[in-house]
């Protein structure tokens, strides 16, 4: 079975929390502004709306664009709960033949798949789960705008 995966990026969310809590708007129009949304709803603290366990936390950044319609980009980085049980169509950090890759978890009875979210990549079959590792399920992606 012939695959690259990309070099990734690693980091454990451990140590110190530095607070991450913004200022957040009650909702933003995506479309024409309403002057009745100008107002303040509280704050967002970051830390615990977006990892529930620090100690299984990881944030890995994306290298290529096997993603991209998943709407994970090259650049980016998710935020991977290694606690998390893998359920089928889940995106998931798997390390296969001792490198890590990130795609769409489909779990059939006779083979799980490694998916894409690009056509111009192949889906990885594996046969046996003895030849596959999921490292962690992917609960947020931090996209660069």
């Amino acid at each position: 079975m012939a695959h690259t995966a990309p070099s990734a990026v690693v980091r454990p969310l451990r140590g110190e929390s530095i607070p991450a809590i913004l200022a957040a708007l009650t909702a933003v129009s995506a479309g024409w502004p309403s002057p009745a949304q100008d107002y303040f709803d509280g704050r967002v603290d970051l830390n615990t709306h977006l990892i529930k366990d620090v100690n299984s936390t990881f944030i890995v950044r994306v290298s290529g664009d096997s993603m991209k319609n998943a709407g994970i980009s090259d650049g980016d980085e998710v935020i991977v709960d290694r606690a998390l049980t893998p359920r089928d169509g889940d995106v998931v950090v798997a390390v296969l033949d001792g490198e890590l890759t990130l795609k769409r978890l489909h779990i059939r009875s006779e083979n799980v798949l490694l998916k894409a979210e690009n056509p111009r990549y192949p889906d990885i079959s594996v046969a046996s789960l003895s030849e596959l590792i999921i490292w962690g399920v992917v609960t947020r992606c931090l996209h660069h705008v």
